[in-house]
């Protein structure tokens, strides 16, 4: 009875085991796609990280210093 037992967990283990092993040493097409989503995603999104940041140094910063660096070189007051 305790041999049964251990056998049949030692084939729930190697099944497992197999099931991983066959999952991590899976090749498909699939995966190549995966990467190609995940580049897209990055440079979309790397495109609208540096276009926000163009738009705010023109339109906020830029602007402000081009003034604070007037006021401060302004030989008149």
């Amino acid at each position: 009875m305790f041999k049964k037992f251990t056998n049949k967990i030692n084939r729930k283990i190697n099944n497992t085991v197999i099931s991983a092993r066959c999952a991590i040493e899976n090749r498909k097409a699939e995966m190549y796609l995966d990467t190609g989503v995940k580049a897209l995603i990055a440079i979309v999104l790397g495109a609208l990280v540096l276009a926000l940041l163009y738009a705010l140094f023109n339109t906020t910063i830029m602007p402000e210093v081009t003034e604070k660096v007037t006021s401060m070189f302004s030989y008149t007051a």
